[in-house]
């Protein structure tokens, strides 16, 4: 067990490590990924290597063990470089965060490891045509047959669905089950007959990464893929795992909103008008004075949800308290960027751009801003009762 200094010490390796290799292997290929909707293989397996899909899994079964503090830190820097990478770990560590903490210990022993490697890589299959924000409605059903489940339905929106080969896939197991939550279960899903791509979806930012419409034909999987190992408790294996998906994608906030602050200090210093840079103008250090402050906010709020998640608290409301605020710092960050830019941020030419058209994506993504809210008055209700 490593006491605290050792614990900084080796955040501090991690982090060092990790932006070197965005700094010479991710940022000089980033216009091309992302305006061509390339998918970034080579960086891929490089990632692999360097053991990122097993950040947060446990030593004991072949990953770096980090908290999620770190892994926070982490994603903040991915995205400060390219949102899209942060999308291709963080998927696959809600998949393997609900294996790890409500699989059973063979499920564990089975699938961490291949987890942790990246030799099995993939998401969460959850949102359908008509069911995003309202998981209950879903219409996946696996019927089991003798030793295994034969599922049948779609879904869509699933990231690393297409270049991935797994997913941990929410489905009725009982279609007719009142309270609907207790008919859901949540499959490991490896890709085989009946496990169809049927395509990949174009988006406005976003870009190289995979996002696709899947369809499940008589797909089989067997029974003892079924997480847990009893039904009915899919639904909440799945909420657990969100928490963490919200601290990622507030963490993907706080990165958006750093990197359009940093573009904008360093075009607003070398840009001339009226005989002086544009930074010396009020206008424009009233935008960067908020900007500014916005990320620093945000990164406060996502270290303290991350925390409470390291200390295996309920944090549904610190989640969404990051996930809301980080993502809206992003969004306006973006847009006062492009603004500081003027017609240069409107042109492919400049980074902010990109930004401006990555960021409404995490305001939507995993659960909506509008939904973090309620989420938010609802926890302070419950924890300060009248």
């Amino acid at each position: 067990m490593l006491n605290e200094k050792e614990m900084v010490e080796q955040e501090d390796l991690m982090l060092d490590m990790l932006d070197r290799f965005l700094e010479t292997e991710v940022a000089p290929h980033v216009r091309h990924f992302d305006h061509d909707d390339v998918y970034p293989a080579e960086i891929v397996e490089k990632m692999k290597e360097m053991g990122l899909f097993g950040c947060i899994i446990g030593e004991e079964y072949g990953g770096l063990g980090l908290p999620t503090s770190t892994y926070a830190k982490i994603i903040e820097r991915m995205s400060r470089t390219w949102m899209s990478l942060s999308g291709i770990i963080n998927s696959h560590l809600i998949m393997a965060s609900a294996v790890q903490r409500a699989g059973t210990q063979a499920q564990k022993a089975e699938f961490l490891p291949r987890f942790a490697t990246g030799e099995l890589r993939g998401g969460i299959g959850l949102t359908e045509p008509d069911a995003g924000t309202d998981l209950q409605s879903i219409r996946t059903v696996a019927r089991r047959e003798g030793d295994e489940y034969v599922v049948n339905g779609a879904k869509t929106w699933i990231t690393n669905s297409m270049y991935g080969n797994c997913l941990a896939l929410l489905v009725k197991t009982d279609p007719t089950a009142q309270p609907r939550h207790t008919g859901m279960s949540l499959l490991i899903a490896e890709k085989g007959p009946g496990f169809e791509v049927v395509r990949k979806l174009e988006k406005l930012g976003y870009r190289g990464i995979d996002t696709c419409e899947l369809l499940f034909t008589d797909y089989r999987v067997p029974v003892d893929r079924l997480v847990g190992g009893k039904e009915g408790f899919g639904l909440k294996q799945v909420l657990s795992g969100l928490e963490l998906g919200r601290i990622n994608v507030a963490a993907r906030g706080v990165g958006v909103a750093r990197a359009a602050l940093e573009e904008s200090l360093k075009y607003a210093q070398v840009r001339k008008t009226f005989g002086k840079p544009i930074c010396e103008h009020q206008a424009i250090q009233l935008m960067l004075g908020e900007m500014g402050t916005r990320v620093e906010a945000a990164r406060l709020l996502v270290e303290q949800a991350a925390r409470a998640f390291d200390r295996g608290e309920r944090c549904d409301m610190e989640a969404g308290m990051a996930k809301y605020f980080a993502t809206e710092a992003a969004l306006t960050n973006a847009t006062d960027a492009l603004r500081i830019h003027g017609g240069y941020g409107y042109s492919k030419e400049y980074n902010v751009e990109r930004l401006y058209r990555d960021a409404p994506l995490l305001t939507i993504g995993e659960g909506t801003n509008e939904m973090q809210r309620i989420i938010i008055a609802r926890q302070l209700v419950e924890r300060n009762p009248a």
